[in-house]
């Protein structure tokens, strides 16, 4: 389990440094000077002073070799450096964009464990049934729609239908479009007040995909479980159908169901993009959005730095869950076998 361990935290080394080294070249690449970008924009004419202060700052006029050098000594003592728009240090942005996040993040891991897999385990104990159908039916769609269609048609219909000037329900029922809200949480990710209004949306947008992903994986698994031998064997012993679901079917069928879910809990952040941008939601998504968009590459490499970060780690995580979920998994010398 230890050398397991130490190679995979290994491996993460060379990820990390070639998806950042990627977009770090890439930035080079796209349209548009930074420089120009930085001093007015393209629409102006900045002063040639202006231009060169700029670039020597920046270390712009360096060779690209060199600034890419100059990067990674900054980003290996972890100074990730500073906004070209505001100034201010991609670790003080990192501190406030990422509570944002990652609170919506949980909250959409949660809805995909508790809906996707309730769901996928009735549809498959009542296989064929019109639960099932209209599973199956519901997460094709909910798989199909784009996040961002999602997110506003869900503000449509439960924020701006609702409101005064349409179905008039009443205040607390009525859901907000957009923005985090109040702020107000109790251990970290529990909404208290009026918090839980501005979250709802965006945490059931950004779960959609992956909740139709986890019931339509866990049906399928679960079939495939309580065809086993040991599942008949149960049942002869005189065992609640209950007790042959749950301890015996559920347990070998959640494999690869937590694979998925592991996986989404580190892609979460990241994939929030759309959805933190559609409801202004001021996360790691919408931060690296805006980046891009203003070409402010400190902020786009250095967020995007600690995605991949915790993708990895808990991508690693996810391995070493499955010596839990199936003790005929080993992790030793020769891997998982």
């Amino acid at each position: 389990m230890t050398s397991y361990l130490i190679r995979r935290l290994l491996l993460i080394i060379p990820t990390v440094f070639f998806a950042i080294s990627f977009l770090f070249l890439l930035f080079f690449t796209l349209p548009g000077d930074p420089v120009t970008l930085l001093a007015g924009g393209a629409d102006r004419n900045p002063n040639p002073v202006t231009i060169q202060q700029i670039t020597e700052r920046y270390g712009f006029d360096d060779p690209l070799y060199v600034q890419f050098e100059n990067y990674w000594k900054r980003t290996l003592v972890w100074d990730l450096g500073h906004s070209y728009q505001t100034n201010r240090s991609v670790n003080s942005v990192l501190g406030d964009r990422a509570v944002a996040s990652i609170r919506l993040g949980i909250w959409a891991v949660l809805i995909e464990v508790v809906v996707g897999i309730s769901v996928g385990i009735l549809s498959a104990i009542r296989r064929y049934s019109i639960a099932d159908r209209m599973t199956t039916i519901i997460t094709a769609g909910a798989s199909a729609i784009p996040v961002f269609v999602l997110g506003f048609l869900l503000q449509y219909f439960f924020a701006v239908l609702p409101g005064p000037n349409y179905w008039n329900w009443p205040e607390w029922a009525q859901l907000r479009t957009s923005f985090i809200g109040p702020n107000t949480w109790a251990l970290f990710f529990i909404p208290t007040g009026e918090q839980w209004r501005y979250l709802i949306l965006p945490a059931i947008t950004l779960a959609s995909v992956s909740t139709a992903l986890a019931a339509r994986m866990t049906r399928g698994s679960m079939l495939e479980v309580m065809r086993a031998d040991y599942m008949r064997t149960a049942r002869a012993k005189g065992l609640r159908e209950r007790d042959v679901v749950t301890r015996h079917g559920l347990r070998n069928a959640m494999l690869p169901v937590i694979t998925l879910i592991g996986i989404d809990f580190g892609t979460v952040i990241g994939a929030a993009v759309l959805t933190e941008t559609a409801f202004s939601w001021p996360g790691l998504g919408s931060a690296i959005s805006e980046s891009v968009e203003q070409r402010d590459l400190p902020i786009t490499l250095g967020l995007t730095l600690v995605v991949v970060i915790a993708y990895s780690i808990i991508n690693l995580m996810v391995d070493v869950s499955y010596a839990w979920f199936d003790p005929r998994i080993r992790l030793g010398k020769g891997g998982a076998s």
